[in-house]
């Protein structure tokens, strides 16, 4: 046998009412997709499962497999701890994907664990088809970095070594779409969000797999998706079979696209004895599908979500030279683009960059004294900012300043206010100043000393 049923599965943890309250409603229609598409699934029978995840345990320049016996996770990150899910793996099938993709020319990577954490990536399509997957096992994958095209072609060994293990093989692909959709959306707003979701669902209605695979670099980076390359390892999959495409639902009530949609293989259908590989590059040029995470941002994020879960601090492994530099380092956390934190240091109180992000990360997230501390629930629609700071010279006027190029601290005896460059709203000196002299409590009027300074910023928005 070989794959029998593909689909696309957004992760939204709202979907649950458990976790989205009456925001759940909301997204009513995708929750209607999920069991329209479970009663698909449950028709078919699949005798595995094999679910790609954008926010698994990944690497940047490599596949992931995971072999692990024992698959568990839950929602008590989003306050709904006795929502759990429990599977079991198919190792044999497991190997024999890795096995298919080192045969490929595809880098890979396959984890032992003994246990693997399911990330809400995972979570919320298996706990939507856990009646439809009651029994089956399932088996977690990850993408990286490398471009659509050997995800593509990682598709195709999850497809030989699926007809070579003679079982029924479901493929879901989980992924949301554009997280640009609107003013105030997770990743911020972009006009061009809403057309790449219109341009994908219409072509995943067509069927057009290669018009999928060649859509525009500029418009996929604009559209802050996170799910093209799950479906790209999809269209890998059901490569050289008979299949059709059906889109169930498609919303975006919170600035993200969801779209929930089902591939059916004609029975019988086998693919041809050999395939064309969609690109035999090497890897130093495949490194384009994905733009690069910085470190920072990486770290920024790892330490809030650890933090606000379980109150642990992050343990730094070893550092790049990048991140062993001292400065001081301002972390900005914004939730539906508006500002949700922002704490930092105007210079370093820490042995390097790493740690005064780690710091001022937490700080961020839990001792904002204009906000509330983060809540688990909120994590999945925060996104950061990290600025790190030059050392800051002194100033005669307002005329030394730009607020496009120039942060500035404002002086007044034991009084100090910092604001950050290039904010939107702020347009003149005189306005960048003012601001920063009601943040320190400075009387208008009072004699102050001035300094500017530089950032190197590193945004996810």
């Amino acid at each position: 046998m070989s794959i029998v049923f593909g689909c696309v599965a957004p992760h939204p943890p709202v979907l649950l009412p458990e976790v989205g309250g009456s925001d759940a409603r909301l997204v009513s229609r995708t929750a209607e997709g999920f069991h329209a598409l479970a009663r698909q699934l449950h028709t078919i029978r699949p005798d595995v499962a094999v679910l790609i995840s954008p926010h698994g345990v990944a690497h940047a320049d490599a596949m992931g497999v995971v072999a692990s016996t024992n698959l568990v996770g839950d929602f008590r990150m989003f306050r709904a701890g006795d929502l759990s899910v429990r599977c079991r793996n198919d190792l044999d099938l497991a190997a024999a994907i890795h096995q298919e993709a080192i045969q490929l020319s595809v880098p890979c990577r396959i984890s032992h664990e003994p246990f693997y954490q399911l990330d809400h990536g995972s979570l919320v399509p298996l706990h939507f088809l856990r009646l439809a997957l009651a029994g089956v096992p399932v088996i977690p994958l990850t993408f990286c970095k490398l471009a659509h095209s050997t995800h593509h072609i990682f598709g195709q060994a999850i497809q030989t070594a699926a007809e070579k293990s003679g079982k029924r093989v479901a493929f879901i692909a989980s992924g949301d779409l554009s997280h640009r959709l609107s003013p105030g959306a997770p990743a911020g707003y972009d006009p061009l969000g809403k057309v790449f979701d219109e341009n994908l669902v219409e072509l995943i209605r067509q069927g057009n797999g290669d018009a999928i695979l060649s859509l525009d670099h500029d418009l996929i980076h604009r559209a802050g998706q996170c799910g093209l390359n799950s479906i790209a390892v999809l269209l890998g999959a059901l490569s050289g079979l008979n299949w059709t495409s059906q889109i169930i639902s498609y919303e975006g009530p919170f600035g993200v696209g969801y779209l929930v949609a089902s591939f059916t293989v004609a029975t019988g259908s086998t693919a041809a004895d050999s395939f064309t590989v969609r690109s035999t590059e090497p890897v130093s040029q495949l490194l384009t599908g994905m733009p690069e995470i910085h470190p920072l941002l990486k770290l920024a994020r790892d330490t809030v979500e650890q933090y606000v879960v379980d109150g642990t601090k992050l343990l730094l492994d070893a550092l790049s030279p990048e991140l062993c530099e001292r400065a001081g380092v301002f972390v900005s956390i914004y939730k539906s683009g508006n500002l949700r934190g922002c704490v930092g240091t105007i210079e370093p109180v820490c042995a390097n960059v790493a740690e005064e992000a780690i710091a001022n990360a937490i700080s961020s997230a839990t001792r904002d004294p204009r906000f509330s501390p983060v809540e688990p629930h909120e994590l999945p629609l925060l996104s950061y900012s990290i600025d790190v700071i030059s050392r800051p010279e002194p100033i005669d006027g307002l005329e030394s300043l730009d607020p496009r190029r120039y942060g500035v601290i404002v002086e007044c005896g034991l009084r100090r206010g910092l604001l950050l460059p290039d904010l939107k709203g702020v347009d003149t000196p005189h306005e960048q100043v003012d601001i920063a002299r009601r943040k320190a409590g400075i009387l208008p009027g009072a004699a102050v000393a001035l300094y500017r300074f530089t950032v190197r910023r590193f945004s996810e928005r």
